[in-house]
């Protein structure tokens, strides 16, 4: 049972200095625990947006639930281009309902900041009032957590390609041999552009080009994608999420599905979520927010997504498959230029469109 009582220490000279900050640069700062957890009871409840899968989000919330009894707790999963761009009209139009806690969808992510409450998350996480790794939150806007990470692999059907075959460097691909509809590449790309932190910007255009040139069998959705791949309608895919793979490969008894992991590898952040301005149950969605990135939060994310954690906790997964390899990290400095990577990706492609969904 979580106590209120109000016989807390009274708040560090170094504590009282990082309120005094952050309320300089316009940001709300909590300076401990119970007061967070007083007002929170007050609201009551919290309603929550996430893009994490359904039954990830159902068991998060029923943790949640049970750490925090006291709320009434209800989250909804939101995913998909036209759902997210739906939020972002509504939340910019007022309506934006009586969410506390927004997913913020990296092609979009530019278009939440005026609409988030500006908690101080890193200063409190920084200063151990909210129990969350700081390198989990953006350190330019300081009221956004990224609370998983994905990283890029190379997926393929081993009963159709053998390891042999199947690239080591991305610019394989470009050899003459994968040339004509011989593997799959998602028009909407971000394991492209997400090569741009280690490349930089004009290698990674011309790399796209040139990818675009050798006609690919354009696709979207990844996890339909790799379904397809273990059902063998096509051999190669360049660019799968790793977790999805990992979950397909449960789904797949003959065991034809693997992947292969090429460097630089592909790595961002995901899952951004951040309390609304607008919001109800504010403290509520900060608790959340915690959460996410509590060990507890990070273990349901490893276990139920699967192996969804992110990569800058050790221990976890995609920390462990990665260690020693070179990585091109989509990190805070890159993240909001996300979308600016991906479009000139785009272009460089040549503007496919989808010849299967």
């Amino acid at each position: 049972m979580v106590s209120f009582a109000h016989s807390a220490a009274a708040p560090s000279p170094a504590l009282l200095k990082a309120k005094q900050d952050a309320e300089a640069k316009g940001y709300s700062f909590e300076t401990g625990r119970e007061e967070i957890l007083a007002k929170a009871k007050k609201e009551g409840r919290l309603r929550a947006l996430s893009s994490l899968e359904s039954s990830t989000i159902k068991a998060m919330a029923e943790a949640f639930r049970s750490e925090y009894p006291f709320l009434n707790v209800h989250v909804e999963e939101l995913t998909g281009s036209d759902a997210n761009q739906r939020f972002v009209l509504e939340m910019k139009a007022g309506r934006s309902g009586n969410w506390d806690v927004a997913h913020m969808a990296t092609d979009l992510y530019n278009d939440y900041h005026p609409y988030l409450r500006k908690f101080d998350l890193l200063g409190m996480a920084q200063q151990s009032v909210l129990r969350v790794p700081p390198q989990l939150i953006d350190p330019a806007n300081r009221n956004i957590i990224a609370s998983t990470s994905a990283l890029q692999v190379v997926a393929y059907n081993k009963k159709l390609l053998t390891a042999e075959r199947v690239p080591e460097a991305w610019e394989d691909f470009l050899k003459p041999e994968f040339k004509g509809q011989k593997f799959v590449a998602d028009i909407r790309p971000t394991e492209i552009a997400a090569l741009v932190p280690a490349w930089g910007l004009e290698k990674t255009i011309d790399f796209a080009r040139r990818l675009g040139a050798q006609q690919p069998v354009w696709v979207r959705c990844g996890s339909r994608m790799v379904t397809a791949i273990t059902l063998g309608e096509y051999a190669l895919f360049i660019g799968p999420n790793y977790h999805t793979v990992k979950r397909a490969q449960t789904k797949d008894p003959a065991g034809v599905l693997d992947f292969k992991i090429v460097e630089p590898v592909p790595t961002r952040l995901s899952d951004a979520a951040a309390v609304l301005t607008a919001a109800p149950n504010p403290h509520a969605g900060l608790l959340w927010l915690e959460f996410l990135g509590s060990p507890r939060g990070q273990k349901i994310a490893e276990d139920m997504e699967p192996f969804a954690a992110s990569i800058f906790i050790p221990g976890f997964a995609q920390e462990q498959i990665t260690r020693g390899k070179k990585l091109s990290v989509v990190d805070w400095n890159h993240f909001a230029k996300m979308p600016e990577y991906q479009t000139k990706v785009v272009e460089a492609y040549g503007f496919p469109k989808a010849e299967r969904k």
